[in-house]
C-alpha cells in the first residue's frame, strides 16, 4: 500500500468519525494500521483474512504501533463466509483489499453493513492501468471493470475515484 493510500484511509477514518470499521483482507496490517489512526480511540477495526499467519503478524504490527489489543477483532476466514454474521448497518466505513474476483459480492455485502453516511473503498481498482488498457485483460481486471460500472451507475451510492496509489475507489452510502 502506498504512502498516499494511507493517508487517504486515515483521513476518510476521521471524516467519518468512524467507530466501527470492517476490512476485508488484513494482510500485513499496514492498511489496518492507517485505519486505527484515523478512527475514534475507542474504534474496533474487525479485520477479516482467510490467511491466519498474516493475521498474526497484523496483530504484532498492531502491538507495536501503539494499539490495546481490544481495538482490534481478527477473523479468520474467507471473507464471503464471514461477513453475512456481521451486524447490518452497523459499520461506519468498509476497506476492501480481497480476491478481486469477488468484489462485486464485496460491494453487496458492504451495503448491507454501512450505516447511511458510511464509506466503502476499494484498494487497487486502477490494476496497474489494466482496467482502461482497451487490450483483452484477464478476469480480475474484467471484474474491476464490472465494479466500477456498478459503483457509478448505484443510486445508493455517492462514488469517488482517488488518484492515489493503485486506485482507491470509496463511494459513501446515501441516507
Amino acid at each position: 500500500m502506498s504512502s498516499g493510500t494511507g493517508a487517504a484511509l486515515r483521513l476518510l477514518a476521521a471524516a467519518v468519525d468512524a467507530k466501527a470499521v470492517a476490512e476485508i483482507g488484513t494482510g500485513t496490517g499496514v492498511s489496518g494500521i492507517h485505519l486505527l489512526h484515523g478512527m475514534r480511540p475507542d474504534g474496533v477495526l474487525t479485520t477479516v483474512d482467510s490467511d491466519p499467519e498474516c493475521q498474526q503478524f497484523a496483530r504484532q504490527a498492531f502491538r507495536a504501533a501503539g494499539f490495546a489489543g481490544n481495538r482490534a477483532r481478527f477473523i479468520p476466514g474467507r471473507a464471503l463466509e464471514v461477513l453475512p454474521r456481521l451486524a447490518d448497518g452497523g459499520y461506519d466505513l468498509v476497506f476492501c483489499d480481497g480476491d478481486r474476483l469477488e468484489c462485486l459480492d464485496y460491494l453487496a455485502e458492504s451495503l448491507r453493513l454501512l450505516r447511511p453516511g458510511g464509506l466503502v473503498c476499494f484498494e487497487g481498482v486502477f490494476a496497474d492501468g489494466r482496467t482502461v488498457d482497451s487490450a483483452a485483460q484477464p478476469a480480475e481486471v474484467q471484474r474491476l471493470r464490472e465494479l466500477l460500472r456498478a459503483v457509478r451507475e448505484s443510486t445508493v451510492l455517492l462514488p469517488s475515484l482517488l488518484p492515489v496509489g493503485d486506485g482507491l475507489l470509496c463511494a459513501a452510502r446515501r441516507g
